[in-house]
């Protein structure tokens, strides 16, 4: 009988395992940002609406041989809100970069010379700048840093701040998204 039981719970958990969702491709930014598939979500995606976000990334991955997920979550809120049904042009995004998750920002070259490996995150930045992000790096955080003009992304647009980045998107309507 003990037997049984546990051959029957062993099939339980096998089937629940295939039925995991997978992860899909979105069709804005399809090499970065994978998201799963809601099938009917009690609170409704309002398709109507223009979807004003301004990120707040301080943070990286202590590895920095590995790509930053906060960035990466930009791809997914666009992936997934167009899969939602929401128009792309009506997806308005923002990143305010600062803190550590500014080295990310840096060229090829700086970013080696400074953690010994390539810059996981150049390929995802372009396909975020590609996809209409703006992409602002804190002014201060770049005097901080030693992360000047030439040693940095051609994609990256710079501010005072991070602060004047956030104030002044909140006062243009971007709703805030920080971790």
């Amino acid at each position: 009988m003990k037997k049984l039981i546990y051959i029957i719970c062993l099939f339980a958990f096998a089937k629940a395992y295939t039925q995991q969702p997978t992860s899909q491709s979105g069709k804005v930014i399809p090499e970065f940002g994978k998201t799963y598939e809601v099938p009917n979500p009690d609170f409704k995606t309002n398709t109507d609406l223009e979807f004003k976000a301004v990120f707040d990334v301080a943070k990286a991955p202590e590895d920095r041989s590995k790509r930053n997920p906060y960035i990466e979550t930009i791809a997914r809120f666009l992936n997934m809100h167009e899969k939602a049904g929401v128009p792309v042009k009506n997806l308005h995004v923002r990143m305010a970069m600062h803190g550590q998750a500014s080295y990310g920002l840096l060229t090829n070259e700086a970013y080696k010379e400074k953690f010994g490996v390539d810059n996981p995150n150049i390929e995802l930045l372009e396909a975020i700048d590609k996809a209409g992000v703006d992409i602002i790096l804190c002014g201060q955080t770049a005097g901080a840093r030693n992360i000047t003009e030439d040693r940095r992304l051609p994609l990256t647009q710079t501010a005072l701040s991070a602060m004047t980045i956030l104030i002044q998107s909140q006062g243009e309507g971007y709703r805030l998204i920080a971790f």
